[in-house]
């Protein structure tokens, strides 16, 4: 090897070397977000599609993992004539959950003041004094025009909005809403049941 070669690879080599270490890192990128839990092999309805935070630990939760079940959606709140409904619809919630029912809380702030806590506070009642275990979601707004999305096609759906605390909304499993009771209907009224029982029997 003569002498113009060597210095011609030397100064190859050295280009090569410059260039990688002014090239800009590789940036990492961050892991896709896991897909939102639901029933296998269930579509998510366009009426489930929507996250809210769990009341709890305020932990996003998707309500396509819903998808599939029989819904009791009801707006909630802790100093209210209707609170004692908790206990009933904890026990909907308990008789019929094997079968394929989900009761739903969503407490709010929309009528007379009567939810005015935070979540911790929230859920301090709900757990502690009336034992409920069903699913219970931050506090959302269900009516007027900062009402949620959810409860917007709630409300067009059954052509009904909700008129206090404690109004219950039936959706079937397949995410369309098949009834709406007013809040003095209370959760072990025959007519509820009888709307329950129907909307499980139907596949």
């Amino acid at each position: 090897m003569n002498l113009f070669t060597v210095r011609t690879a030397l100064t190859l080599g050295c280009t090569l070397l410059l260039a990688g270490a002014l090239a800009p890192a590789a940036v990492a990128q961050p892991a896709p977000a896991p897909a939102a839990p639901q029933a296998a092999g269930t579509a998510c309805p366009p009426l489930l599609q929507h996250t809210f935070n769990r009341l709890q630990d305020e932990k996003p939760q998707a309500l396509c993992q819903y998808a599939g079940k029989v819904l009791l959606v009801v707006n909630t709140a802790s100093y209210c004539g209707f609170t004692p409904q908790y206990e009933g619809l904890e026990a909907l919630h308990a008789r019929y959950a094997a079968r394929g029912l989900v009761v739903m809380g969503f407490p709010s702030n929309d009528f007379g003041q009567q939810e005015p806590g935070n979540s911790k506070q929230i859920a301090e009642l709900c757990f502690n004094t009336y034992g409920v275990k069903f699913p219970m979601f931050s506090k959302t707004v269900v009516k007027g025009p900062g009402a949620h999305p959810l409860y917007v096609s709630l409300t067009q759906a059954t052509g009904k909005a909700p008129g206090w605390n404690f109004h219950k909304y039936l959706v079937d499993r397949s995410g369309k809403p098949v009834a709406s009771f007013v809040s003095d209907v209370k959760p072990g009224d025959p007519a509820l049941a009888a709307a329950i029982e129907k909307a499980l029997a139907a596949r």
